[in-house]
């Protein structure tokens, strides 16, 4: 006798859309609204002058080197004729990471003072690390149809683990020198965190950051699948097409946007030059 999964799955997702349709409908309006206003905001100027201002505030938070690769990466996007793709690809990115991030950060930092805590998870990121990544496109399509809601949600899922783990080997990492001497000085906890603690877990925060970005771009290219729209689309357009100038350019393009966002946000959290 063979056991069937579905068997199971179908009849609890329709019980969730049964019960929780509200719940997902007003899910999927606040992520479409947010979703919205973030690219109407990098598609409302001309492109040039995006390129101009993105450049400058690389320039001002991570030094000339960035400032050059993000003339590189933007014009790249540019001229290759995918610009809006481009945008819309770095509008879901954003909410999706900043989401993982909003629920693993607390949760690592929960997990690094509490051994239970991360005994209970370790099993449920095994999983979800284990999990193929397009197998978390079938319940959120389910849920949320298709569309970019869906890949969000599956990208939020498969972004966490690296983000939330390294953030427990980041705060567990902390000498416990450190912690002693913001106690013994009277700091408050909330203190000893934010003064101590996070400074001296940055690198392997960032670390953690790095790898919930680059995992989130991977599943652009599957996200395309589902019609979340972007450089995802054009990947899978020069796919079944067969064009394979339009899948390479989107390819790089994907590749460009990586790099460009990865290098902004460690300037941006740890302002000292960086390398491209």
């Amino acid at each position: 006798m063979t056991f069937n999964p579905g068997a199971v799955l179908a009849p609890s997702i329709d019980w969730l859309n049964a019960n929780f349709h509200g719940v997902f409908a007003v899910v999927t309006q606040v992520i479409e609204t947010v979703l919205g206003g973030i690219e109407s905001a990098l598609l409302v100027l001309p492109a040039g002058a995006v390129i101009a201002i993105v450049v400058v505030l690389a320039f001002f938070a991570a030094g000339l080197w960035v400032a050059v690769l993000a003339l590189g990466c933007l014009g790249f996007c540019w001229i290759g004729g995918l610009w809006q793709a481009s945008m819309q690809t770095i509008a879901l990115v954003v909410v999706a990471v900043a989401i993982a991030v909003a629920i693993a950060f607390p949760l690592g930092i929960l997990a690094a003072r509490r051994a239970r805590v991360e005994a209970t998870l370790r099993p449920v990121l095994d999983v979800m690390q284990t999990v193929p990544p397009w197998v978390y496109l079938i319940p959120a399509v389910m849920i949320f149809s298709l569309g970019r809601v869906p890949a969000i949600i599956a990208t939020i899922v498969y972004g966490i683990p690296p983000m939330l783990r390294l953030t427990t080997l980041a705060f567990r990492g902390v000498p416990n020198d450190l912690k002693e001497l913001g106690q013994a000085i009277g700091a408050k906890p909330r203190t000893i965190l934010w003064k101590i603690e996070l400074p001296a877990a940055m690198p392997t925060l960032l670390v953690g950051l790095n790898q919930c970005i680059l995992l989130s771009l991977a599943m652009v290219v599957l996200a395309g699948l589902v019609g979340a729209g972007g450089l995802g689309a054009e990947v899978t357009r020069g796919l079944t097409r067969m064009e394979m100038g339009l899948g390479l350019r989107a390819g790089l393009a994907i590749v460009a946007v990586a790099v460009l966002v990865d290098r902004l946000t460690r300037g941006a959290l740890d302002p000292k030059p960086q390398l491209p």
